[in-house]
């Protein structure tokens, strides 16, 4: 028995795992081998390709092809038309099939639409990247970046708050959270104190 919504209009090929509660809008291709965990929500025209791995509660919206090689982790939202990569040097004539990059978007992480995501990299848990923003290397735990090429600009919140560290430490103005600066990371060290 299937426990999650398909529409009509899309095609899930044999071979895909899909999780409890996950919907999948219009015009989207989940391909074989692609897994999908539970409570996610792809929106129009999202493709899913082969040996991608898409954790719990992650929201896909519109628009947003996942390539082999991409891993998105547990709560990563992808904006309207963000953009993954997998190859760095591609020519149409030349197979480079075997030189696919991984990328890795950590727990939490938000990309903000039309936003591109250059492969080999990892986007670290909680960071938000910018509309427009075009991301080539790393990208720190709680990060935000915006820009082209995308730049570090200050820390976000878990909640998705912006941060506004004094004398190497931070509270979320919003849920409450506590945090450490040292240098060019920022951790977390206290929990919200409310649900948002």
């Amino acid at each position: 028995m299937v426990d999650y919504f398909v529409h009509e209009s899309s095609y899930v090929d044999d071979g895909a795992l899909i999780g409890r509660g996950s919907k999948i809008w219009h015009f989207c291709h989940v391909m074989p081998g692609a897994v999908i965990g539970a409570g996610c929500n792809l929106g129009q025209n999202v493709v899913v390709m082969p040996g991608t791995r898409i954790g719990d509660n992650v929201k896909i919206q519109n628009n947003v092809s996942i390539y082999e090689g991409v891993e998105l982790e547990d709560g990563v939202f992808c904006g309207p038309s963000c953009v993954f990569t997998n190859v760095v040097n591609p020519r149409s004539h030349v197979s480079r099939k075997s030189e696919y990059r991984r990328t890795l978007v950590r727990r939490g992480a938000s990309i903000g639409a039309n936003a591109t995501i250059v492969c080999g990299i990892t986007l670290g848990e909680y960071c938000l990247i910018g509309a427009g923003a075009v991301v080539a290397a790393d990208v720190p735990a709680f990060a935000l970046m915006v820009g082209v090429p995308a730049r570090w600009i200050g820390w976000v919140c878990q909640c998705g708050v912006r941060l506004e560290p004094a004398h190497g430490s931070a509270r979320c103005g919003e849920c409450g959270a506590g945090y450490v600066e040292a240098g060019d990371v920022i951790r977390l060290v206290d929990p919200p104190r409310v649900q948002v």
